[in-house]
């Protein structure tokens, strides 16, 4: 667990780098905020134990990819898909897979951006490849996810086709004021291009 522990800090750090660069370039952070997530020995057993696997160390690493998870909240949905390139052209990240649910959302309205990496780790007298599940989404998707978590996860109560309808119209109004501040964030930088050339603009005699 030390080991995928590192591999957070890893891809933590990586994602921090790129904040700070893209702070410079475009003078503003496109990251909000930077969780993770280290799977609980409990959660991997019944996890394990649901997919019909031998509860082993070998398993664990081999048969589960999202024992490490680190989740990357940003500002606009663009930033999703430009932390998400930076951080896949780094030549010691490699790809194990990639889902696009803000492309294809899932039934219930759920969006985000899953990415299955490996990074590695060096330690005193070897280096490891490390697996990593990376979440990209938006501060209006994350919201969703939350309120949905708390709504659904682990609760006696049946969730019926009602309350399924409502979550639903709840996650294309989160989705609708991303398209909105992705356009509005689009006008503004045009007007301060615009702005920018035209104090620079040469004086006509």
């Amino acid at each position: 667990m030390a080991y995928y522990q590192c591999a957070m800090m890893e891809i933590e750090t990586k994602f921090n780098v790129l904040n700070e660069e893209f702070s410079l370039q475009y003078d503003r952070n496109p990251i909000s905020n930077i969780k993770t997530r280290l799977k609980k020995p409990l959660s991997i057993r019944d996890k394990l134990l649901r997919q019909g696997l031998p509860v082993t160390l070998s398993t664990m690493v081999e048969g589960l990819q999202d024992v490490a998870g680190v989740r990357v909240v940003c500002a606009f949905q663009s930033d999703v898909y430009l932390l998400a390139e930076a951080l896949l052209k780094q030549d010691d990240i490699t790809l194990i897979s990639r889902k696009d649910y803000i492309e294809n959302p899932k039934p219930n309205g759920y969006r985000s951006l899953h990415l299955i990496v490996a990074v590695p780790i060096f330690l005193a007298h070897e280096k490891r490849m490390m697996k990593v599940e990376i979440q990209l989404r938006t501060i209006a998707m994350d919201s969703w996810a939350s309120l949905e978590h708390q709504l659904c996860y682990k609760k006696s109560v049946d969730f019926n086709e009602a309350m399924a309808a409502e979550l639903l119209y709840c996650a294309g109004l989160s989705r609708e004021l991303d398209l909105r501040m992705d356009s509005l964030r689009n006008l503004v930088q045009n007007e301060a291009v615009s702005a920018e050339l035209w104090a620079n603009a040469p004086t006509l005699p």
